[in-house]
């Protein structure tokens, strides 16, 4: 495949202060796009030790790849904040050119994952928290971010959803069902924006390597299983999201790319 070439466009990342959301910022950079990095505040970069602070990552981008890249909080669970991020990024950039919506996690309401974590027993709250940042905060962002591009007449929108949304699950039903809503959400609004040539595609990653994946499971050992059933690293969806991306992806529209391990 030839190099991706994003020379002169202009990205949002959500939720990339950390995680596979900063490899997807930083990949778009190396390929020439300026980027907004997005996190809920500040601090959510130091988390798990990735960052020392958001803005810290956007400086990062900047200085190793020569290109526009700044920090912006928001809540997206909020719309209001939601819309301030897209306006802000616009005002900072000049446009939006591809939206990537990574935000999200199977984070409980005050915990850092629900539990318990079934559908029964699961509180009111925690099903509220994961269904606002899974679900709500990614159509929050691909409104105020698709009218934009429709105006314009050009963008690319990836949604991040889960592998979780494809399978039967025991724990981690609410984070399941917002993941699949996503992915059903972006066939939609796919055909809603075709006629303004605006694609708007899936990713459902495999569990993937990050430091919040490591900090909250036990891992088993993976050197006995092949490539394709082991843990995956964060280049390897980053990689895919690429392509959804650059212009490799120009006629692909309303899919999900579901990562199977």
């Amino acid at each position: 495949m030839p190099t991706i070439d994003l020379q002169g466009k202009n990205a949002v990342v959500t939720g990339s202060s950390r995680g596979l959301g900063k490899q997807y910022a930083l990949d778009l950079a190396a390929a020439g796009a300026n980027v907004i990095v997005h996190d809920v505040n500040e601090e959510a970069a130091a988390q798990f030790n990735e960052a020392p602070s958001g803005s810290a990552v956007a400086s990062e981008i900047a200085a190793q790849y020569g290109v526009k890249s700044y920090f912006v909080a928001a809540d997206l669970s909020d719309p209001e904040q939601t819309k301030r991020l897209i306006d802000r990024s616009i005002e900072l950039l000049g446009s939006i050119d591809i939206l990537v919506n990574n935000a999200g996690g199977d984070i409980g309401a005050n915990t850092p994952r629900p539990d318990p974590n079934d559908a029964l027993d699961i509180s009111v709250e925690d099903i509220r928290a994961v269904v606002e940042r899974n679900l709500l905060s990614t159509m929050y962002a691909c409104k105020f971010a698709g009218l934009h591009m429709r105006e314009r007449r050009s963008g690319k929108i990836v949604n991040v959803g889960s592998i979780a949304g494809h399978v039967a699950v025991k724990n981690g039903l609410i984070y399941a069902a917002a993941k699949m809503g996503v992915s059903q959400y972006t066939r939609s609004l796919a055909e809603q924006l075709r006629p303004y040539d605006v694609n708007v595609n899936c990713i459902s990653p495999a569990p993937t390597y990050t430091a919040r994946f490591l900090a909250t499971r036990t891992v088993q050992g993976q050197e006995e299983r092949s490539r394709l059933q082991q843990i995956a690293q964060p280049k390897d969806m980053s990689d895919i999201v690429m392509f959804l991306c650059g212009p490799q992806s120009d006629a692909l529209s309303g899919e999900t790319i579901v990562c199977w391990k």
